[in-house]
């Protein structure tokens, strides 16, 4: 049987001046992120997304980098996963997430959340933020959120000069460039099923990564397939317009090669991980590695992956452009065909 699932990479963009590293730099990391999104698209991929961390050897500044990759490819996908609201104007969020889709063609999927513990202590105070009185830094995170999504959507809002220094359009003014449908292209980042309908509500896209609140003591996937089924159950109650889209993520690695074997054979996890987030439980997926015909099995068994419409591969950015693209052909050439995905 044939399942429409759209597969993808997820790349933390690392880099480290370390001698086995093939990022060596930011400017690798950033370079070869546009070439592997190159690579994702040429193997037959449909989705090329980073993480964005602050204050880190990893990618920092999105849209640049949204922005080139989206000039150096035609068909796939290219998004986040996710940015850190406490750290972004929502405003500037929707002038350069606007530019950056108007450069792709409207290929932008924009994965944000109200983060995770980052590199150093409240951050997003260097960054000239803070919450309201009353609030937490995650309240901060989905205040700007909502505004971001206002914006983005084309509410004009800006009582315009009367004396401008070029002419404008009549009425209030909105935030430029403006991506028509790009507001319909907007993932929240969930880690507990409340945050996943919170996201329902507003309108967004599920982006459900490979840790989440342990809120029952099930197994991950379980845990995370009722996270989907809750957001799907809370968009029904609402009319937004359009169907939501959900995407998990997956460390999944074919072995299939003499090279995949030196790296990954032995590595892959057979139960899940736990650990401790905020002082919240944190249950986290296991790292899927063996033979195709061992890694299908394995994965009809994932009810979460089975239940989402997105799966994003993650990849080890600092093996190189070349290994990470074969992770994914290996996955779309020998795995997904078998799950009828192909």
């Amino acid at each position: 049987m044939h399942v429409s699932k759209k597969i993808g990479f997820l790349s933390f963009g690392h880099w480290t001046p370390h001698p086995t590293s093939s990022t060596q730099s930011a400017s690798d990391a950033l370079l070869q992120s546009i070439d592997l999104a190159v690579a994702a698209e040429e193997v037959g991929a449909d989705g090329a997304y980073f993480r964005v961390h602050h204050f880190a050897r990893q990618l920092g500044s999105p849209f640049p980098l949204l922005a080139a990759a989206g000039a150096r490819t035609s068909r796939i996908e290219i998004g986040t996963g996710v940015v850190d609201m406490r750290y972004s104007n929502p405003l500037t969020f929707a002038e350069d997430a606007g530019a950056a889709d108007l450069i792709s063609g409207g290929r932008l999927q924009l994965g944000i959340s109200r983060g995770s513990p980052e590199q150093v202590i409240d951050g997003w105070r260097h960054f000239g933020f803070e919450p309201a009185e009353g609030e937490s830094d995650a309240d901060m995170a989905r205040r700007h959120t909502e505004t971001a999504l206002e914006a983005i959507s084309g509410r004009q809002f800006a009582r315009p000069n009367p004396r401008p220094m070029f002419p404008n359009p009549p009425g209030l003014l909105r935030i430029e460039p403006h991506s028509e449908g790009l507001w319909r292209r907007i993932w929240w980042g969930a880690g507990s099923d409340a945050t996943a309908r919170w996201a329902a509500q507003r309108g967004m896209n599920l982006m459900s990564s490979t840790l989440k609140d342990d809120e029952s003591g099930e197994p991950f996937h379980v845990q995370q397939r009722r996270q989907i089924e809750a957001f799907r159950e809370e968009w029904g109650r609402h009319e937004h317009g359009f169907e939501p889209r959900v995407s998990v993520s997956r460390s999944i690695f074919p072995i299939v090669s003499d090279l995949d074997h030196r790296y990954f054979l032995g590595s892959g996890e057979r139960s899940d991980q736990v650990g401790y987030i905020d002082s919240t439980r944190s249950v986290f997926g296991r790292t899927y590695a063996d033979e195709p015909e061992a890694l299908v099995e394995q994965l009809r068994g994932d009810e979460a992956i089975q239940a989402a419409d997105t799966l994003l591969l993650t990849v080890p950015n600092q093996l190189g452009v070349a290994y990470c693209a074969s992770v994914m052909e290996n996955f779309i050439r020998y795995v997904a065909p078998a799950l009828g995905w192909r």
